[in-house]
């Protein structure tokens, strides 16, 4: 299972990103394989991957809406993805992986 981890601050203090960094870093035997941060003034987040079934770069997280506006950091599997792909494609959605 990955390791995740989040923070949301909302006053003028912000986010220091070593706090972030170290709360990853703390979470490294749950995903060996990849890790990835996204921070900006009031919100962190932190991901250490396990990869499963994805093994590609293409799986890194955080990850981002296309336009960067949207972020997120999720740990499960979707069993049925071979089903939502297709259904998916057929709507016009490109995949990166």
């Amino acid at each position: 299972m990955c390791g995740i981890v989040g923070i949301v601050n909302l006053d003028a203090s912000g986010i220091k990103k070593d706090m972030l960094e170290s709360m990853t870093r703390v979470l490294h035997h749950r995903g060996p394989d990849d890790g990835g941060l996204y921070f900006d003034r009031n919100i962190g987040l932190g991901h250490r991957r396990l990869s499963i079934i994805d093994l590609t770069s293409a799986g890194h997280q955080p990850m981002s809406y296309a336009d960067g506006r949207y972020w997120i950091t999720y740990n499960g599997e979707v069993y049925n993805f071979r089903d939502l792909r297709v259904e998916l494609e057929q709507k016009g959605y490109a995949f990166k992986s």
